[in-house]
């Protein structure tokens, strides 16, 4: 396996949707979540390019940053693992035993754990911090939280490589993804993210700073001129991994009517959004709008455990 690809493309799913049939708007569903079971959506574009540079620099272990129930701790792990890097991973928090489902197979994957408390967890990416993981670990890759770094932005340029849509829609994080996206579009295309933290619009600067970076970088580009893009902050269901009764219902009946799993953090409050957006005639008539399925689905798990589903 190298490291260029996990073998598998990304399906294009169309929607057959009353909603978007009413206002006039063809829907399509970019499924990162089949690439891989365990190495999915944008989590694994973030991944390969930080892979790549581990593997020509002849580092043979991989430190990364994330949360409880961390998507990117899940597949780093699993990365580390399917292509032979040693992973350590550095959990906010304390450890809470039994370990839940995402630190779980972290570890079955072979990565190895350390909890610091969210003070310490701050402070990740200061350098004093960085060089004393140095010292306690040795040569190690530091990969940020998310993968957000300019390898993170130059993978997401790969998600969309097509010019038959005219909107691309995505939930977003930190703004790495949006970035590369909006790099990788044709300029008579745009881009629309749906921040999923409470008071998105600080992305926007972020987003900006990644854009000119990675341009002043020297990193490979499609095309000098950056498509058009816009932050939409009104879908956050009252903050990160926050979610309320209405989404959960619009989760299980959209997987029911288009066999299309959603997790809940992410990807749900985009589609919600979209087709609240659709009922508004937002977008215009004839518009082709991709939404793009960026996986986590791992994290449903946990979040129906902490709701007490059975």
């Amino acid at each position: 396996m190298n490291y260029f690809s996990l073998g598998l493309l990304p399906t294009i799913q169309p929607i057959n949707s009353a909603i978007a049939q009413q206002a006039g708007v063809e829907l399509s569903v970019l499924r990162l979540d089949c690439m891989h079971p365990w190495v999915n959506g944008n989590k694994w574009f973030k991944l390969k390019y930080n892979l790549q540079e581990a593997k020509q620099r002849n580092l043979t272990t991989l430190l990364t940053f994330g949360g409880a129930y961390s998507n990117h701790i899940f597949a780093t792990a699993a990365a580390g693992n399917l292509f032979g890097f040693r992973t350590i991973g550095m959990i906010r928090g304390e450890e809470t035993l039994p370990l839940n489902p995402t630190l779980s197979f972290a570890v079955q994957q072979g990565m190895q754990l350390f909890y610091v408390n969210r003070d310490k967890y701050r402070e990740r990416q200061t350098t004093a911090l960085q060089a004393e993981l140095q010292q306690r670990f040795g040569e190690v890759l530091i990969i940020p939280e998310g993968g957000s770094n300019l390898n993170g932005v130059r993978g997401c340029m790969e998600i969309v490589n097509t010019r038959e849509f005219d909107t691309v829609c995505l939930a977003c994080g930190t703004g790495t993804t949006l970035a590369g996206i909006i790099l990788s579009l044709h300029k008579s295309q745009r881009a629309i993210g749906f921040p999923v933290l409470k008071n998105g619009r600080f992305l926007a600067p972020e987003i900006d700073n990644w854009l000119r970076n990675y341009l002043a970088s020297g990193l490979p580009v499609a095309d000098e001129a950056i498509a058009s893009w816009e932050l939409i902050c009104d879908y956050h269901m009252g903050g990160y991994a926050k979610v309320n009764d209405e989404l959960l219902q619009f989760s299980q009946q959209f997987t029911q009517e288009h066999d299309i799993p959603l997790d809940y953090v992410y990807t749900a409050k985009m589609f919600y959004g979209v087709m609240d957006l659709l009922k508004q005639g937002f977008f215009p008539r004839g518009d082709r709008l991709l939404l793009i399925h960026t996986g986590g689905l791992q994290g449903n798990i946990g979040m129906e455990k902490r709701l007490n589903w059975h």
